[in-house]
């Protein structure tokens, strides 16, 4: 009888283990899926196929994909051990860990199809930006931040660099896997690389002439950069306006918008310009500013030579250091100050070389003790230049033979002065054959002219072409051919 019982409770038993889970055995860095059983506010518990409990708490139950956040109770999660078990017998899990396997399979994946993924900045320093994704610290260095993000600072200052990455913090770049690291848990990425087909796309569709609506992304001593379309080009300081460019700063800061003109294409590199898009000044100012006129304007700068005087927007002209007064002038500080607004006399224009002459002491009254300076020291002047001729006399004598200087000394003045009197003579008809010819041509409007060039101009144009037609009659200078032209003293 008592056989026959233990019998039948062997088969019992035996039942039940048959009928029985698995026993289940795990080992941390194992994955396992669960169902969840509980979800608190910063607890979770997974049921393990019916035979254990796990606990996720704390810290691990933050992932990159948030799964936390949308998880009910009835779902499949999965999640990483961390410990067999703790003091309640439960075995300890995390969702963090098990999204950083995640996480790098992902990579793997993206690198094998050269695939793209997000990345959000959480830290900056001086190298670039950081993150940490599940744990996987992952880097994008400034070098390869796109041109548009790329924080161009003059000298390489890094507590400005920082500054400007520090603006991207929680910012979302699009990125490609430059190296990763999966034993060290690090990776590099690259925004560049990740619009590098992009580029090249809207590179291949650019045409000089095109015009582009562009975010300037840097402003040094030497220009603007600006970001369209995923390239970067540069405005030089020379194309950012007519006039003259002290300072790009003073015509845009970083964020602006602006138009610019593509003026040149070598590889990557473009070559931008602003001033273009809007007309030449220089086109009128001529008419504007003829020979003669009164004018005011302020002093913007000094320079070695003179002051500037700002007529208009992008229009400067200039007093030089003979013209600030009647008396000499060292240093055009002595006499104006920069804003002083001043009037001056339009002296000449030069539309080629973009320059105006103008005259301060040309409009200032001259009083007698000024007369009488002016007289004296055009006294001293003809009588220094008188010297100067009788040494040049003197050293052609020189050059005689000895036998002629051993002639008589009144024949040797009577000679001298026959030679100065013979090259002076020479001069003035040199310089009466040039009035002469200038004389006929001036002004005449021959019909057999060919060339024509402005008195204050120092080119010759053809008669008939854009830029002779746009000189005035009454300071045109005419001439028949090309070497009356350059011998007049005007080029080509």
């Amino acid at each position: 009888m008592a056989t026959r019982l233990q019998h039948k409770k062997s088969d019992v038993m035996e039942k039940l283990l048959l009928d029985s889970p698995p026993i289940l055995r795990v080992r941390p860095g194992e994955v396992v899926e669960g169902v969840v059983v509980f979800r608190g506010k910063n607890k979770l518990l997974i049921d393990l196929r019916g035979v254990a409990t796990g606990i996720v708490s704390g810290r691990e139950l933050r992932d990159s994909f948030n799964t936390f956040k949308d998880l009910k109770v009835g779902e499949l999660v999965t999640a990483m051990v961390l410990e067999e078990e703790n003091n309640e017998g439960m075995i300890v899990l995390s969702l963090r860990m098990a999204s950083q396997q995640k996480a790098w399979d992902r990579f793997h994946s993206l690198v094998d199809t050269n695939g793209t993924m997000k990345f959000s900045a959480q830290e900056a320093n001086k190298g670039g930006l950081l993150s940490n994704i599940d744990g996987i610290r992952t880097f994008l260095p400034v070098s390869q931040l796109a041109p548009v993000h790329y924080p161009r600072v003059n000298n390489a200052d890094s507590s400005e660099i920082i500054a400007r990455l520090s603006k991207y913090i929680g910012h979302t770049f699009t990125v490609k896997i430059v190296t990763m690291d999966e034993e060290a848990g690090k990776i590099v990425v690259s925004e560049r690389d990740a619009m590098a087909e992009e580029r090249t796309k809207t590179l291949e569709g650019l045409e000089i002439g095109g015009v582009k609506e562009g975010v300037v992304t840097g402003v040094v001593k030497f220009g603007l950069f600006v970001a369209f379309d995923g390239l970067e080009g540069l405005v030089h300081i020379s194309e950012i306006a007519w006039g003259h460019v002290k300072n790009p700063a003073e015509h845009a800061e970083v964020g602006d918008k602006v138009t610019v003109k593509i003026i040149g294409v070598d590889g990557d590199k473009l070559s931008l310009s602003i001033k273009q898009l809007t007309k030449d000044p220089w086109e009128e100012i001529a008419e504007r500013y003829p020979v003669g006129k009164r004018v005011q304007g302020s002093v913007v700068r000094f320079a070695d030579y003179g002051a500037f005087l700002r007529l208009e927007k992008d229009i400067n002209g200039l007093v030089h250091l003979s013209e600030l007064a009647h008396h000499k002038v060292a240093d055009p500080s002595e006499v104006l100050t920069i804003g002083q607004k001043i009037d001056a006399q339009v002296i000449n224009i030069d539309v080629d070389e973009r320059r105006i002459g103008l005259s301060v002491k040309a409009l200032l009254p001259i009083d007698k003790a000024t007369m009488e300076r002016l007289k004296k020291e055009r006294e001293e002047e003809e009588k220094a230049k008188e010297t100067e001729g009788a040494e040049g006399a003197e050293g052609t004598e020189g050059k005689k033979s000895k036998a002629k200087k051993k002639e008589t000394e009144g024949a040797e003045v009577a000679e001298g002065v026959e030679g100065a009197e013979g090259a002076e003579g020479k001069k003035s008809k040199a310089t009466k054959r040039k009035a002469e010819q200038m004389s006929i041509d001036v002004g005449t409007g021959e019909t057999d002219a060919v060339f024509v060039a402005s008195r204050t101009g120092k080119k010759y144009y053809l008669v008939d072409s854009p830029a002779g037609q746009k000189i005035k009659e009454e300071n045109r200078v005419y001439f028949k051919t090309e070497a009356d032209a350059k011998a007049a003293g005007f080029e080509e």
